[in-house]
């Protein structure tokens, strides 16, 4: 079973990697529609989401936001795909950050930061564009895949332009490793806690909602006191995104506990209701609920 998904990742990839963007976008548009109307992925998770969060918004609002919600997820799916083949100047033109020289004083004075995203619009190329343009090195958490066939491909791909690769279960132990090397550490910090990570939680109001949160930016910057950055991914046009930089805290050893984290979730709060139809509605993310105490 896992060659069989590996050839057709392959085929699927190498398909993607040979279409111009004009084409794939034609592709997407089709591949949307089936995600929607055909197998209805997730509709119910993503219908229910969209009420809960947004209960006074009329039918008409909900029904538009969903189709909405497909498109930019097989536009992230295929430009996932066509990442394999692309070259660095089309990465950094497509992906463009643009206010780069926020980082200036970190570099200078050798010091790490942590960089929060979240799956918001295409997150993806992150790892690729972020190398191309500043002067930094990067390590990168993401969720290994069960195919490890699969997994090593997607792990040498994103890692092309010079980004290291950690696991989230590696998570503490990767800060240890390169505690004594200057790094941005690239974490997408708004899926929900899974397993054990739910008893170390931070619950915010979220979108509304009594929502749990990764404790993960909290623990890790206030360690080592490293500034945090939020990073602003914004569909310009499809296919062409600018990434803006904003600090959220600069000594985190000067903040209360859970304020760092807060700081993320009102940023992100505030991005996502701009244009709800960019972020991965189809997640299940609010699952969990609040244990009497916690």
């Amino acid at each position: 079973m896992n060659l069989l998904l590996a050839a057709l990742f392959y085929f699927f990839a190498g398909l993607i990697g040979i279409m111009p963007f004009w084409l794939i976008y034609q592709f997407s548009n089709f591949a949307s529609f089936v995600l929607g109307k055909g197998i209805k992925y997730r509709r119910k998770v993503i219908l229910e989401n969209l009420q809960q969060t947004f209960p006074d918004k009329p039918k008409q609002w909900i029904d538009e936001t969903i189709s909405k919600t497909y498109l930019n997820l097989s536009d992230n799916l295929l430009e996932s795909f066509k990442s394999f083949t692309m070259l660095k100047s089309s990465i950094r033109k497509r992906h463009k950050i643009v206010n780069p020289e926020l980082l200036d004083k970190y570099i200078k004075n050798k010091q790490s930061v942590i960089g929060v995203t979240a799956h918001y619009n295409n997150w993806e190329w992150g790892s690729l564009s972020a190398g191309l343009q500043t002067n930094y090195n990067y390590i990168a958490f993401y969720k290994p895949l069960s195919n490890s066939i699969i997994n090593k491909t997607l792990k040498n791909s994103r890692s092309k332009c010079g980004t290291k690769l950690a696991s989230i279960a590696n998570t503490s132990s990767t800060f240890e490793s390169y505690k004594n090397e200057p790094h941005i550490y690239l974490m997408a910090a708004d899926q929900s806690p899974s397993g054990t990570q739910i008893k170390n939680a931070l619950w915010f109001d979220f979108l509304g909602r009594d929502t749990a949160f990764l404790h993960g930016i909290e623990k890790h910057s206030r360690n080592n006191n490293f500034p945090v950055v939020y990073i602003d991914i914004q569909r310009i046009k499809r296919g062409y995104y600018e990434v803006t930089l904003q600090e959220l805290c600069d000594n985190p050893s000067e903040l209360t506990d859970g304020e760092i984290t807060e700081r993320y979730v009102r940023k992100l709060e505030d991005v996502i209701s701009k244009k709800p139809e960019n972020w991965l509605w189809s997640h299940r993310r609010w699952k969990h609920k609040r244990n009497k105490g916690e």
